[in-house]
């Protein structure tokens, strides 16, 4: 399970938020996060806040989706007691866990909620995450009959016995057949892979790639393992049953993704996401890295209104007294300052391709441009144009890219 919560305030009962959540909200877009905090197995990497049968203390499956949907009646009577004014939602995002262990009524029932409390904006952009052995073309082609508009899929590797060391439970020859019957529901298809696993040597990650590559989907996300503390993997590492990738190994994994990417007609709009087309982009991520505002539903799930962050519960035991007793399910919340919002803004948009502005950065920052310059770190093309874009060597070092531009 997830380590412990961000250090915040407590958060009020009622949920109401400082009136400075409602600033020039009609200024952003607004967008749903619904966490579903359920898995068959835990996978021996995650950190994520998810739970098992064994670990969920008499709270059923079956009740989740209606305590969600109580969730966003109140998140709604909750911003408009706080004088946020109503948008209608631009993006929704069903992550996990695994949302579709969940019957597709019972995922659909929470969409409908969403839209009946604030309505989608024409065009939203729906999207679950899913195993692929978690879904068939019967689900799929439900989901995609109930107004979702993409799924994306847990493919990680397509080596057994990287999936192995993973414990990701699919046999990576059905994740041809999932992208299939995504495609015949109409839906757009994301792919998630993971590089640097330990154990995966550089042409394992090429297999993966082009196997990927070859289903032609809409969207590529290509993450770096990251071994958390607390986690199975951690532990292994840390008794000397397993041989941790290095940094250098890792830079390898992503040269080698960009280099295939590229090749194939992907372009990089996020440092660890590339897609076939600027409309298949991830819109709802672009919100979070743009800093717009969005509702987390569900236990652990975090929030984001005007520069107020809040979290809920974590255990789903927790999380349901809380939403059955008519209370707010966070935990605690805190309200950015204009200095952590502004380093908060030059970490998360100089990971995508479009940039930052040069003309918003502090004096000291733009002092740094023509360094950055010279040390092959951003272009300079874009950069005399007036906006910062990172190099294929920027994307490597991008903490020290913010480091120099936020001193």
């Amino acid at each position: 399970m997830a380590g412990p919560h961000p250090v915040g305030d407590p958060a009020p009962d009622d949920g109401l938020l400082p009136a400075s959540a409602a600033v020039d909200a009609g200024e952003r877009d607004f967008g749903v996060y619904l966490h579903v905090p359920f898995c068959r197995v835990r996978c021996g990497y995650c950190d994520f806040n998810t739970y098992t049968a064994t670990e969920l203390r008499g709270v059923k499956q079956s009740d989740y989706a209606s305590q969600a949907v109580l969730e966003v009646e109140a998140a709604a009577r909750m911003l408009t007691a706080s004088g946020v004014p109503d948008r209608p939602v631009s993006t929704v995002f069903f992550g996990g866990g695994t949302p579709t262990l969940l019957p597709v009524t019972d995922l659909t029932r929470m969409l409908g909620a969403v839209r009946e409390q604030w309505g989608l904006q024409d065009g939203a952009e729906v999207t679950t995450e899913a195993n692929p052995d978690s879904v068939d073309a019967a689900y799929l082609g439900a989901l995609a009959a109930g107004g979702f508009t993409r799924v994306s899929f847990g493919m990680q590797s397509a080596v057994p016995h990287v999936l192995a060391t993973l414990e990701r439970t699919h046999d990576p020859e059905r994740v041809p057949l999932v992208v299939e019957w995504a495609r015949a529901a109409g839906l757009d298809v994301s792919l998630d892979l993971i590089y640097g696993t330990p154990g995966e040597s550089l042409a394992n990650w090429r297999t993966s790639l082009e196997q990927a590559l070859s289903l032609h989907p809409d969207h590529l996300s290509a993450y770096s393992l990251i071994v958390e503390d607390g986690t199975k993997l951690a532990r292994q590492i840390r008794r000397g049953e397993i041989a941790p990738t290095d940094d250098d190994q890792q830079a390898d994994f992503y040269e080698l993704a960009d280099e295939l990417l590229a090749a194939a007609g992907y372009h990089w709009y996020e440092v660890s996401n590339w897609a076939a087309s600027d409309a298949h982009r991830s819109r709802h991520n672009l919100a979070y890295w743009t800093g717009q505002d969005w509702w987390g539903v569900g236990p652990g799930a975090h929030s984001h209104v005007g520069g107020v962050r809040w979290w809920n519960v974590k255990h789903p035991a927790a999380y349901a007294e809380r939403m059955l007793g008519g209370l707010s399910p966070a935990a605690g919340r805190e309200t950015l300052d204009a200095p952590t919002r502004e380093l908060e803004r030059i970490l998360l948009q100089s990971r995508i391709r479009t940039g930052i502005p040069v003309a918003s950065l502090s004096p000291a920052g733009r002092i740094e441009v023509a360094g950055l310059i010279a040390d092959e770190l951003i272009n300079a093309k874009a950069a005399l144009a007036g906006s910062i874009e990172l190099t294929l060597r920027g994307r490597l070092l991008a903490d020290a890219v913010v480091r120099r531009l936020s001193d």
